[in-house]
């Protein structure tokens, strides 16, 4: 049986329709939309949206880490438009629409946080399996998948904007986590909870892992657990007793899948 894995497609639709090729399946671990185009600043939602100088201005307040600026500039963009979220639904229906009809049957996804899960239904056709908090045997393994990322302790997710990310409370995310059953793949947007998989060396800080992936992990060594999210891992993989942890790999950039097979 032989299993691609991807994630973080971010509108890499042309790449997509290849990433199954030669699988009995594809995996799809989150993050379609292609919201922020940091490379080019005209393309993505807001660049198409709102020009490439005013993507290089969010874009310079994240690299500054200028948490509470960036917040604030992202919500003056959105309330400059007469109805921003029927603007911003509308291209993600268009992204939507290309890479739903790009994945191959049959494809087994979850979403990340840059996604907006609740337009899934929509888009999922037969043979696409949309999956968040459910398991599923593939091959005869159990594959258990749990989308969306966890809220930083601490942190406040506003809801005052047309863009409100996937992403959830810890307790959340942890009960989703608690009710798969005993698996033999973890499929997740997020990492767990491992240094070196979480820190992200090109932004030079580290993403927040989940602490009950690891708890899980280590309690059940599922031969893989797999995801994304952390565009430039310090270590794409690393070994937790039997349990193989990788990062599938950022494929907007790479265009290749991770392929597992048994």
């Amino acid at each position: 049986m032989r299993v691609h894995v991807v994630s973080d497609v971010h509108g890499n639709a042309e790449d997509l329709k290849r990433a199954g090729d030669g699988a009995d399946a594809l995996i799809v671990l989150g993050d379609l939309v292609d919201l922020v185009d940091y490379r080019d600043h005209s393309k993505g939602i807001l660049g198409r949206i709102f020009g490439p100088e005013k993507v290089a201005k969010f874009a310079e307040l994240r690299r500054s880490r200028r948490g509470a600026e960036i917040g604030a500039y992202a919500r003056s963009l959105w309330a400059s438009l007469s109805d921003p979220a029927r603007v911003l639904q509308e291209a993600v229906r268009e992204q939507y629409a290309e890479l739903f009809g790009a994945m191959p049957a049959p494809t087994y996804a979850t979403p990340g946080n840059v996604d907006m899960p609740q337009l899934w239904p929509e888009f999922a056709r037969s043979g696409i399996h949309v999956l968040d908090g459910d398991a599923v045997d593939i091959g005869g393994l159990r594959f258990g998948f749990v989308g969306g990322t966890v809220l930083p302790p601490g942190g406040k997710l506003r809801r005052d904007s047309a863009w409100v990310p996937n992403i959830r409370p810890e307790e959340e995310y942890d009960e989703l986590v608690d009710q798969l059953p005993e698996l033999d793949v973890l499929c997740t947007h997020l990492p767990p909870a491992v240094a070196d998989l979480t820190y992200d060396v090109v932004a030079k800080r580290p993403e927040h892992g989940s602490t009950r992936l690891l708890e899980r992990i280590r309690a059940d060594q599922p031969r893989w657990s797999l995801f994304g999210h952390v565009h430039q891992p310090l270590a794409r993989r690393v070994r937790l007793g039997r349990t193989e942890c990788v990062n599938v790999g950022h494929f907007k950039q790479t265009g290749r899948p991770y392929v597992i097979e048994w």
